[in-house]
Order: structure tokens, then C-alpha cells, then sequence
């Protein structure tokens, strides 16, 4: 019986090693293959398979394999068919299962290019690496922007990369709350990388390990200080050996320390801003601890008021993108979405985008708005704005409509011209001219509504002969002359 049942087994296990080997595929009733593991290597190369087949037989491949991985032929016919797999180098490794169908049968094929491993890296590495590569960062907890998600700020020194969804411990969305991570702790995470726009992403990452800091931030007061100044109190939890500060360069010629006390694991620093004369403005403070061997930290940031800045249009655009705040005064030349305050304004300076500032706004309203300097793929943009007031409703006419409406010294027209002549360069008295030959007289030709951009507009933004400008304006006569008075420039096309 003993021996009877050793040679049952010894039979079940040759059967199974003879199974598994590569070189003898599983073969179906009506195709075979040589082999159904395809391995190239990461620095790329091609493998052939030999497919015999009793009939027509074809190739199915899912679009994201065959964006990397070529086949020299996805169908075939009764017999022997040599078929060539090929990929370029990789910057990870990467596998795909492709079907071969013939007969109503399949088999599958399995190819592998390197081995799809996980990066350990820096941030700077990471933001100069590839989409879709998996890394594995080790950095600090900045800033947290979502808690149910997940999304937050990592930084290790050499970069910052926003993450952009946490699994929990089990691997599953929208619990990081139970992860217990806070600003100042020191988290290893590993997940596929990401560009959205300019920001770079680890998406969905999961947590290697997580070290508790030793300080952090209980509360401050007067986070937001007033354009006069005053003193901002951060009140810390430490449980290292001292305590250090790190006040940003920028923000040492309005920022200063006054005072620091500390009562066992409890601490209190008190900092003293200036009066701000210039736009809003933003820091974020760092405090250290140690250990004896090892650095802990957290920040908070402070901001304060600052005055709202008055520019044109083109002035905005060179400005850099910070926090100060700035009012325009533009005419709305185009409308994206009036209820969620996205559109276009233009002065004699330029066009500017203005994205979802309060307030609603219609085509050829003459606007004054607040807001910051922000861009979008290397586009200016107003952010954060807000409409302060709407200045004047515009009516767009014709050159020939404007000579015949009557004087309305409450109406207000948008009316557009090349200059033929400059009667008075100081005040701006020019004629416009449309491609039809109607003239029209303006008495007046300025910068803005308030006169601080007045006498000698023309000649200070270069406006010439030539050029056609747009203008908001009412219509009056004089001794008999038909004329636009007091005329705002919202647009310049230079001659050509």
C-alpha cells in the first residue's frame, strides 16, 4: 500500500513541474504558443514567440498596452507565425496580459518589461522625474488641505510635492483621519506620481511609516495682523530639547522676535510685524526641536493687511505673483461665466482674465475690482477678486449711429476709431476714423475715470497717428460739432 502511494504522488508531482515549465506551454485544442511569458528588459529590446494555430487567429491588446508595447502582427493564419515583441527603454517597469484568439479559444500572454518596482527618492527628484512612476518620499507634513481625502503638502528640504489622496491601513479612500497625521510629523509614502497643470502629484499613496514630531503648534493669536502692525503669539507642545525659530529672509525687514517663554513642554513665542505700507503680505514660521540626535519641527503661517495697490492692466501683468492686492478699473470685453465671475477686462494697457471674482458682471459694463496676482500655465489672471463697483453700462455703436444719437450727457457709448489727427496732444483731443469714412471729434482722451491719468495720456503710453483705439464715452455737441467728451481709452491696437 506504502509503495503503491509513493508512486501516485511521485506521478501528481512530475506531472505539475512539467506544467509549469516555460518552454512547454499550455497548449489548446486549436493554438499553441511557444511560450506565454514575454520578458524584455527595462533598457528595451524585442522577444519572439512562435504561435502555430489550426485557422485565422488574432491579437487583443488593451489601448494603454499598445502605447508602450509593439507587436509586429495582432492577426494570422493556419500554422507556424513568428510574432515580435518590442518596447522602448522604460523609466519603470511595466507588464500587460494580451489575448490570442483562434478557434474560440484563448490564450493568454503575459509580457513584462523590467520589473515594476517602487523609486525611493527626494522631492526634487520626484518633481523632476516621470508621470506615472511610483516613488516611495520620506519628508514632513506642511500644510493639511483636505481630511477626508487626504491632500496635503510634503516637504523634505529639496522640493514639496502635494499629495493627492492618502489610503488608510487597509488600503481604502476617504479615512486618513485615522492615519493621525499632523503638520510637523515625518511621513515615508509611496505612490504613482502626477502633473496637474504645474502641480506636481503623488496620487492615492500609502503610508510606509509615520514619526511623531516632538513640537507642534497649539494655537497662535492674531494670526491675521492689521496694515498697522502689532504682535502675533504662537503658543507651542514640545517635547525635545529646546526651542529654535526660523523667521523666512523675506520676512525679516517687517518681522521680528520679542519675546520667548517656555514652562515644561509648554512654550509661548511672541513676534511684533510692522505697519504694512505695501499689498497683503504672508509668511510661514518654522520652529525646531531635537532630540539630541534628530530635528523635529512645525510652522504656522502669518499674513497681514496691506494696502490695495491701484494699477492698470499692464502694470498687473508685471507684477509677480504674491499677496498683495491690486484694483483695477476695466471695461468687461467678454464674458466666460457672469455667475461665477469669469471674464475679460481691457484698458489702453491690455487684457486680463479675471477668474471667479465676486460680483456679477454683463459684456461692456465698465468695472473697478480688487484681487491678487495669479497665473495659469504661465498666463496672468486676477484670483481672489472682488467687484467694488460697476462704473458705467456701455452701449457698443457704430461710428455713423454715434453722429446721429442724440446728447446724453448719462448715456454712454463704447465706440472704436483709428486716429487721423491729434488736435491737442496735451488733453487728448484726437479724430477717429472707421473704414466706412465716418469721423468723430473727441474732446479728450484719457487714461481712467478719477483725472490722475489725464493730461498727456497720448503721449505717455506712445498712442500715435495710426493706431485705433476704443473708447467709452457720451455724446455732446459744441458750436454745432459733434463730438465724444471726456472719453476713457479701454483699448489700443497699435498701427502697423
Amino acid at each position: 500500500m506504502k509503495k503503491y502511494l509513493f508512486t501516485a504522488i511521485a506521478l501528481v508531482m512530475s506531472l505539475f513541474i512539467t506544467s509549469c515549465s516555460d518552454d512547454d506551454a499550455y497548449v489548446l485544442n486549436n493554438i499553441s504558443v511557444s511560450s506565454s511569458y514575454v520578458a524584455i528588459p527595462l533598457e528595451g529590446g524585442s522577444k519572439d514567440i512562435t504561435v502555430k494555430a489550426s485557422g485565422d487567429w488574432t491579437i487583443v491588446a488593451d489601448e494603454a498596452a499598445t502605447a508602450w508595447l509593439n507587436i509586429s502582427t495582432l492577426k494570422g493564419a493556419a500554422g507556424e507565425t513568428k510574432v515580435t515583441f518590442q518596447a522602448d527603454k522604460a523609466d519603470d517597469g511595466r507588464n500587460t496580459e494580451i489575448k490570442l484568439i483562434c478557434g474560440g479559444e484563448t490564450q493568454f500572454i503575459n509580457v513584462m518589461q523590467g520589473v515594476k518596482g517602487i523609486t525611493s527618492a527626494t522631492c526634487a527628484e520626484v518633481i523632476a522625474g516621470a508621470d506615472k512612476k511610483t516613488y516611495q518620499v520620506k519628508g514632513v507634513c506642511t500644510a493639511i488641505a483636505n481630511t477626508t481625502y487626504g491632500n496635503w503638502y510634503l516637504n523634505d528640504g529639496t522640493g514639496e510635492v502635494y499629495i493627492y489622496g492618502t489610503l488608510d491601513k487597509a488600503g481604502a479612500e476617504k479615512n486618513f483621519l485615522s492615519l493621525g497625521i499632523e503638520v510637523g510629523d515625518e511621513v515615508i509614502v509611496q505612490g504613482p506620481k502626477t502633473t496637474y497643470g504645474t502641480t506636481v502629484e503623488l496620487v492615492n499613496v500609502t503610508v510606509v511609516k509615520i514619526n511623531k514630531s516632538l513640537i507642534k503648534v497649539d494655537s497662535v493669536y492674531n494670526e491675521v495682523l492689521p496694515i498697522e502692525g502689532g504682535e502675533f503669539e504662537a503658543y507651542l507642545i514640545t517635547k525635545g530639547q529646546g526651542i529654535s525659530v526660523d523667521i523666512p529672509e523675506d520676512a525679516k525687514s517687517w518681522l521680528s522676535i520679542s519675546s520667548v517663554t517656555q514652562k515644561g513642554n509648554e512654550a509661548c513665542v511672541k513676534f511684533k510685524a510692522t505697519p504694512n505700507e505695501g499689498g497683503d503680505r504672508e509668511t510661514t514660521i518654522v520652529f525646531n526641536t531635537t532630540d539630541g540626535q534628530k530635528t523635529y519641527s512645525a510652522q504656522t503661517t502669518l499674513s497681514q493687511k496691506g494696502a490695495i495697490v491701484p494699477v492698470s492692466v499692464g502694470e498687473f501683468i508685471g507684477k509677480p505673483v504674491d499677496n498683495s492686492v491690486f484694483r483695477l478699473t476695466g471695461l468687461v470685453t467678454k464674458v466666460d461665466d457672469a455667475a461665477a465671475g469669469k471674464y475679460y477686462i481691457s484698458d489702453y494697457s491690455g487684457k486680463l482674465y479675471i477668474y471667479k471674482a465676486a460680483g456679477e458682471v454683463k459684456l461692456n459694463d465698465v468695472v473697478t475690482l480688487t484681487g491678487k496676482r495669479g497665473e495659469y500655465k504661465g498666463t496672468p489672471q486676477v484670483v481672489g477678486g472682488a467687484l467694488e463697483t460697476i462704473e458705467a453700462s456701455a452701449e457698443p455703436i457704430s461710428l455713423a449711429d454715434f453722429l446721429a444719437a442724440p446728447d446724453d450727457n448719462n448715456k454712454k457709448y463704447v465706440i472704436s476709431g483709428k486716429i487721423v489727427e491729434i488736435a491737442n496732444a496735451k488733453y487728448g483731443n484726437v479724430y477717429i476714423e472707421d473704414e466706412a469714412g465716418n469721423k468723430v471729434y473727441l474732446y479728450g482722451v484719457y487714461g481712467d475715470w478719477t483725472g490722475t491719468n489725464k493730461q498727456n495720456f497720448l503721449g505717455n503710453n506712445n498712442i500715435v497717428v495710426g493706431d485705433k483705439i476704443t473708447v467709452v464715452t457720451i455724446k455732446t455737441s459744441y458750436n454745432g460739432t459733434l463730438q465724444g467728451k471726456n472719453a476713457v481709452c479701454f483699448g489700443v491696437e497699435k498701427a502697423q
